[in-house]
């Protein structure tokens, strides 16, 4: 455990501190914003209430839900019981965290960023994946970059979003294949629009 505890600091510092950039500096801190992206999942929930009319009830509660669970999860169950102290806070790094936002309450491990956007990516990729052929795994590609940005920031480790990546994503599958048993959607659901 030492070892695994070793190499997660010394991964940090490199993804806190070497691997900086201005660009990511000025980026991150928005990137990683829950608030920044209303307008995407506002988009999703007009595609889904436009093209799927009888599933978005459904859709919007399951999704509600994903989000639900994976943040209870992971800042009322796991971080009381494993109380990690945030990279932000730990005065006994070799290299001091270089961080760009407050540091936050709660203690670091899981991420629930990375617990939560992981969880709502699976939901999305596994419930209207099927109509986004060619877009799909960006909702991975978008869950992976949000939680980087919370070990750029200097707020977690990388086990910490590894971790909360896994139990996301299986959350949002899991949800995600409740949701399908009953209200699956395919393209063949498209209604037209009157």
């Amino acid at each position: 455990m030492e070892s695994i505890l070793y190499f997660d600091e010394w991964l940090f510092s490199l993804l806190n501190g070497t691997w900086r950039s201005e660009f990511l500096d000025a980026v991150a801190p928005i990137w990683r914003n829950k608030y920044f992206w209303i307008p995407l999942y506002l988009f999703i929930l007009t595609m889904v209430g436009i093209n799927f009319k009888k599933h978005f009830v459904p859709f919007l509660l399951c999704a509600v839900l994903t989000v639900s669970v994976a943040d209870t999860l992971s800042s009322k169950i796991i971080k009381p019981l494993v109380k990690r102290e945030r990279p932000c806070r730990n005065e006994a790094l070799a290299t001091p965290a270089a961080v760009l936002i407050n540091c936050g309450g709660g203690y670091s491990f899981t991420s629930s960023h990375a617990t939560n956007h992981f969880a709502i990516a699976c939901f999305f990729l596994f419930t209207i994946g099927s109509i986004l052929t060619y877009s799909k795994g960006l909702f991975l590609i978008w869950a992976a970059s949000v939680s980087y940005c919370q070990v750029y920031v200097g707020v977690h480790y990388p086990i910490d979003i590894t971790v909360g990546a896994l139990i996301g994503s299986c959350i949002g599958i899991g949800i995600a294949y409740l949701f399908n048993q009953r209200w699956a959607i395919v393209p063949t659901s498209i209604e037209p629009i009157a």
